[in-house]
């Protein structure tokens, strides 16, 4: 392949997209293994999801975490002990903005610079096309590797209701203020995390408040007791065991009109919310089955009934996407979901990773730390000896899905990438171990 003139070769150089928590991360690790790092980011800041100034972002006024600080915080860089067990969002900001401090990482992100194109050029390289967000020419760059970190929580997936509907539908990410649900008629669509705090702060400022989910689901509280609930679920013991202390723990709401789940526990995405029982119970919230159309000022659901809310949220989750590559570079299916192992190698392509494309039962910012360890150390051994890389890679891409990813959860987009973290780290460990010595 011909260079062509204004491309310019970074040599052994990593290219890292986004500087969010993920692409953070993957610069630390990467740095501490030797790796130079250019990381693109198309904001003007860290944080990614996480900095409410951020177009993409999906945090509203009082996003709190739903993990425990503890089961949140990167292992090398604890959240202080004074923060609440359940940090606001403008902290999680403030505590990666800190992060990129101490390790010096700002020193290797291009801010306002956003990645449009990423091609093989040929012996596991790649030629990365990066764009000025603030208008200029593009240039080329060549990387000898290429670490995704853009995240998955940035772009809406909206329900396709048959109807028109005169009042105002918005996606959940498009939510920043409960002041716009103020003495409103609200109809909130989705039974997730995000659904359940938008309801519940419906419930606190709505003149009337409707909650559809089309499915049953386990809504666990916060806090156990004087602890918080992901710190005593997650205490030693089986799966099983496990389960029947989870099951003991959350609220049966089926009283109130919410279904009954056909799942176990396991099978789906944890969700923690502590206060949408008080609100069910107090007739501030009206549990209503899915949504069949609209018509109108009317939202008809499937039991016939027709209601007529001013504002409905559909916090309906959001679709992954890579739109700066070739679909089969992931082994992107038709349905948009690629095909990585640990969700992170590309199978086909060893110079190519993802980091930070998990949904686990605890915080993500650990499972991102130790992804990008296992990045920087695998590419570390295919620099250092690629015949053994093939081998691990072989042998790796063997271990069965079941090993480190749930086999049996909802059969739904928003379960795509789940993983019972402790599993998934064990994983990931006997990775480590097998690239253990890589310098």
């Amino acid at each position: 392949m011909q260079d062509s003139p204004d491309l310019g070769d970074r040599g052994g150089a990593v290219c890292v997209i986004g500087a969010g928590a993920s692409g953070l991360t993957a610069i630390k690790n990467l740095r501490e293994l030797g790796f130079a790092v250019d990381c693109y980011e198309r904001e003007t800041s860290v944080g990614g999801a996480w900095n409410w100034r951020h177009d993409r972002s999906p945090v509203s006024a009082g996003t709190h975490l739903v993990t425990s600080r503890p089961l949140t915080e990167f292992p090398d860089f604890p959240m202080p002990d004074h923060w609440p067990d359940y940090p606001h969002h403008s902290r999680v900001l403030e505590y990666l903005e800190r992060y990129a401090k101490h390790f010096g990482l700002s020193d290797h992100i291009w801010y306002g610079m956003e990645v449009v194109s990423v091609v093989p050029a040929g012996d596991g390289r790649w030629d990365v096309t990066i764009n000025s967000t603030g208008g200029g020419s593009s240039r080329v760059q060549r990387y000898a590797a290429v670490v995704i970190a853009n995240g998955h929580n940035w772009s809406p997936v909206s329900p396709e209701i048959p109807g028109d509907f005169s009042g105002q539908v918005i996606h959940a990410a498009g939510y920043k203020d409960p002041s716009r649900l103020r003495d409103r008629r609200v109809l909130v669509i989705g039974g997730g995390n995000t659904g359940c705090d938008i309801v519940v702060e419906a419930a606190q400022h709505a003149e009337r408040v409707w909650h559809s989910t089309r499915r049953g689901y386990w809504y666990g509280p916060k806090y156990i007791g004087d602890r918080p609930a992901d710190q005593v679920r997650h205490r030693k013991g089986p799966a099983w065991l496990r389960q029947r202390r989870y099951r003991r723990d959350v609220a049966d709401l089926t009283r109130w009109g919410v279904p009954a789940p056909e799942h176990a526990p396991s099978e789906s995405h944890p969700v923690v919310n502590g206060l949408l029982p008080e609100y069910l119970r107090h007739g501030r919230i009206e549990a209503v089955p899915d949504v069949s159309r609209y018509d109108g000022k009317a939202v008809e659901l499937t039991d016939g009934r027709r209601i007529q809310p001013h504002l409905v949220i559909t916090a309906t989750g959001y679709r992954p996407r890579f739109d700066f590559l070739a679909p089969e570079l992931l082994d992107i299916d038709e349905r948009g979901r690629p095909d990585l192992h640990l969700h992170v190698f590309a199978r086909k392509h060893p110079t190519l990773a993802v980091v930070g494309l998990v949904q686990p039962d605890a915080g993500l910012f650990p499972l991102a730390h130790w992804q990008s360890v296992a990045v920087a150390r695998w590419l570390r051994l295919h620099g250092a000896d690629p015949e053994r890389a093939t081998a691990v890679q072989r042998e790796e891409s063997q271990r069965p899905l079941a090993s480190w990813s749930r086999r049996r959860v909802v059969p739904t987009r928003r379960h795509w990438f789940e993983v019972d973290h402790v599993d998934y780290l064990r994983t990931v460990e006997s990775l480590l171990g097998r690239l253990e010595g890589v310098k």
